[in-house]
C-alpha cells in the first residue's frame, strides 16, 4: 500500500458492493421464505405418507437448512464488506489529515513518503526551527495510516477468501460451518466481560479492525477503559472520554445540591440535629472531593510533555463509591521497567494527586538509576476500595481480600499487552497497600519480578518466599520514626510471642526478636527473609517518597533492576 493508492482509493466501490450483497441477501431471503411457505409447509400439512414421503420430507428439511445457511453466509459477505469500507475510510481520513497538516506546516510529502522542507529563514516557505520534529511526527502518522490500510486489506481478503471457499466447496451450506462463522462475527462485536483472561481479551482486541476498535471506545468507553488486556493507549483514549463525562456529571450534581438544609429541626423534646443537613454535607463533601480528583487527573493528562513531565495514561477510572483511578506515567506497554504502586489507608479518587506525584518521582529515580538507558513506567493503582480509617477499617483484611482478583487481573493485563522483550515488573505497596499486595500474591500470584513493601502492617504471609517470587527480590523498608510496627496482632498467640521476644531482646537472650503485626509477621524482621532497603533518618509514615531520600533512591534502583542480584 502506498500514499497515492490510499489517497485516491474510491471507498464508494466497496460500499456499492456491500449494498449489492444487501439486495441479494434480501431477495434470496424472500425466496427462501416463499419456498418454505409454498413447498416445505405445504408438504408438512399434506396427507402424503409412505416410504417416498419420508424420503421427500427428509430431503426437503435438508434443503431448507441449506438454504437458510446460504442466506446467512451471504449476510456475512455483506458484513465483511461493510467493515472493510469503514476500515479503509478511516485509514484514508488519517492519511488525508496527516497530509493536510504537513501542508500547513510547509512540509513537502513525496509519493514515496519522503518529507522535505525549506530551511531558508528568509523564504516565504520557511518551515521553521521545529520542522524536523514535525516531519518525524507526520511521517509516523502516514506510516500508521498505510499500516491501517494494509491491515484492512489483509482482513477483508481473509474473510472473503474464507466465505468464497465455503461457497465453492459447499461447506457454507452446512449448519456447523455457519455456526462457526457466526461465532466469529459475534466475537468481533461483543466486548468480553470484566474478569476475562487478559490474554483472551488481547486476542479479541487484535482481531478487530481499527475502525471497530474506535467504535467500541466511543460507544463503550467505560467498559473498554477498565478491561484488562486492552492496550494502554486504547484504555487511555476510552478513559479520557469517561473522565470528561464524569467531570460534567459531578459538576452538574454539585450545582444541583440545592440550598443547605437547616442544622436543627423540631423534635418531640426540642430542636434536634437535622439528618437532611448531615446527608447534604456528606454528599457535598464527596462530590467536591471527587471533582478535585478528576481535575487533578485532567490537569496531569493535559500537562505539556517535557523532560520533567512524561506522558501520562489513564488506565482505569470510575466514580463508584469513593472513586477509582489507575494512572500510568509513561506507557507500560513499551517501557523496559514497569512498576505498580498500591497506596493504602485513605486511598481514593479524591486524593490521587499526591499518589501521582509519587509515581512521577519513582520514574525520575529509576531514570537516574539507569542513567536513562532504560524507559520506566510507574503506575498509581487506586483500583480497589481501600480502607478509609485506621480504626476500624484498616484492622480488617477484607479490603485486601476483595482486591486480590482485580490486582491480579491488572498485572496479568500488563504482561499480555506489553510489546517486545518482557519488562522488569515491580509491585510496590505502602502501608495497607502492602497487605493488599501480599494477599494478592499469596492467594492469586502476581506475574511480577520484584516486590517492595513500604511501612507494612503485615502482608498476610510468614515469609518472603510465600509471596511466590525469589525472596532476594522482596524488599522492605520502615522509617526510624514510623510507628507502623505498633499495630498489634489480633491473634492471642502472636501477642504472647511478641511479648516473649521483646523481653528476651531486652535481656540479650534473643538477638533478632521476631514480631507479628495486625496482618502478619513484620516484614522487617530477619525471619521474614526480605532485603531491607535504607531510609533517611527522620523518615515517618509518609516520607518515603521525599526528594533526595534514601528510600526513594532505593526504589528507583529496584524498579530499574539495579538491586535485583
Amino acid at each position: 500500500m502506498d500514499i497515492t493508492s490510499l489517497y485516491n482509493a474510491n471507498i464508494n466501490n466497496i460500499t456499492t458492493a456491500k449494498n449489492a450483497f444487501d439486495t441479494l441477501a434480501k431477495a434470496f431471503g424472500q425466496h427462501v421464505d416463499a419456498w418454505q411457505h409454498e413447498v416445505a409447509d405445504r408438504l408438512s400439512a399434506s396427507q402424503w405418507t409412505g416410504p417416498s414421503s419420508a424420503k421427500a420430507h427428509g430431503r426437503i428439511a435438508d434443503l431448507g437448512g441449506q438454504l437458510r445457511a446460504a442466506r446467512q453466509e451471504i449476510s456475512f459477505v455483506s458484513k465483511a464488506l461493510a467493515n472493510a469500507a469503514e476500515q479503509f475510510a478511516l485509514a484514508q481520513s488519517h492519511l488525508i489529515s496527516a497530509l493536510d497538516d504537513a501542508k500547513n506546516a510547509k512540509l513537502n510529502v513525496a509519493p514515496d513518503g519522503r518529507i522535505t522542507w525549506d530551511n531558508e529563514p528568509s523564504s516565504p516557505n520557511f518551515a521553521g526551527a521545529g520542522a524536523e520534529t514535525a516531519a518525524v511526527a507526520i511521517s509516523n502518522r502516514i506510516t500508521a495510516a498505510l499500516n491501517e490500510a494494509v491491515h484492512a486489506d489483509q482482513e477483508i481478503s481473509t474473510r472473503l477468501s474464507h466465505l468464497a471457499a465455503n461457497a465453492s466447496s459447499g461447506t457454507g451450506l452446512n449448519a456447523a460451518t455457519v455456526a462457526q462463522d457466526q461465532a466469529a462475527e459475534t466475537a468481533r462485536e461483543n466486548i468480553p466481560v470484566a474478569g476475562t483472561d487478559p490474554n483472551s481479551v488481547k486476542q479479541w482486541w487484535n482481531g478487530l479492525s481499527e475502525a471497530q476498535q474506535q467504535k467500541f471506545i466511543e460507544a463503550h468507553p467505560d467498559r473498554i477503559g477498565n478491561l484488562d488486556g486492552i492496550p494502554a493507549v486504547a484504555r487511555d483514549r476510552a478513559n479520557r472520554i469517561t473522565l470528561q463525562q464524569a467531570k460534567q456529571d459531578l459538576q452538574l450534581q454539585f450545582d444541583h445540591l440545592g440550598p443547605e438544609p437547616p442544622a436543627k429541626v423540631a423534635g418531640v423534646s426540642g430542636a434536634v440535629s437535622n439528618p437532611a443537613r448531615d446527608e447534604w454535607e456528606r454528599r457535598k463533601a464527596l462530590l467536591q472531593e471527587q471533582l478535585n480528583g478528576v481535575n487533578a487527573i485532567d490537569e496531569r493528562l493535559t500537562t505539556k510533555v517535557d523532560e520533567r513531565n512524561p506522558p501520562t495514561y489513564l488506565l482505569g477510572f470510575d466514580t463508584r463509591g469513593n472513586g477509582h483511578a489507575i494512572v500510568a506515567v509513561n506507557n507500560p506497554d513499551t517501557a523496559d521497567n514497569v512498576s505498580t504502586y498500591v497506596p493504602g489507608t485513605g486511598a481514593r479518587l479524591g486524593g490521587i494527586k499526591g499518589d501521582i506525584v509519587r509515581s512521577d518521582r519513582m520514574v525520575a529515580a529509576a531514570n537516574e538509576a539507569s542513567n536513562r538507558s532504560k524507559t520506566t513506567s510507574s503506575i498509581t493503582w487506586v483500583g480497589y476500595d481501600a480502607p478509609q480509617s485506621i480504626v476500624p477499617d484498616a484492622t480488617k483484611d477484607t479490603y485486601a481480600k476483595d482486591a486480590a482478583s482485580s490486582l491480579h487481573g491488572f498485572e496479568a493485563g500488563l504482561r499480555a499487552t506489553h510489546q517486545g522483550t518482557p519488562s522488569n515488573n515491580t509491585i510496590l505497596g505502602h502501608s495497607y497497600g502492602t497487605t493488599t499486595v501480599g494477599y494478592a500474591m499469596r492467594d492469586k500470584g502476581l506475574p511480577v519480578d520484584n516486590v517492595v513493601l513500604i511501612a507494612s502492617p503485615g502482608a498476610g504471609v510468614e515469609h518472603a518466599r510465600d509471596l511466590g517470587v525469589d525472596p532476594s527480590h522482596v524488599f522492605v523498608a520502615k522509617g526510624d520514626i514510623d510507628r507502623i510496627d505498633m499495630a498489634p496482632p489480633l491473634r492471642a498467640d502472636n501477642l504472647v510471642s511478641n511479648g516473649a521476644n521483646n523481653i528476651g531482646s531486652w535481656y540479650g537472650v534473643v538477638q533478632n526478636p521476631d514480631h507479628h503485626l495486625i496482618h502478619g509477621r513484620d516484614p522487617m524482621v530477619p525471619d521474614f527473609g526480605a532485603r531491607v532497603i535504607p531510609t533517611t533518618p527522620g523518615t515517618g509514615h509518609s516520607d518515603y517518597w521525599n526528594d533526595g531520600s534514601a528510600s526513594l533512591q532505593a526504589m528507583g534502583e529496584i524498579i530499574a533492576g539495579k538491586r535485583n542480584s
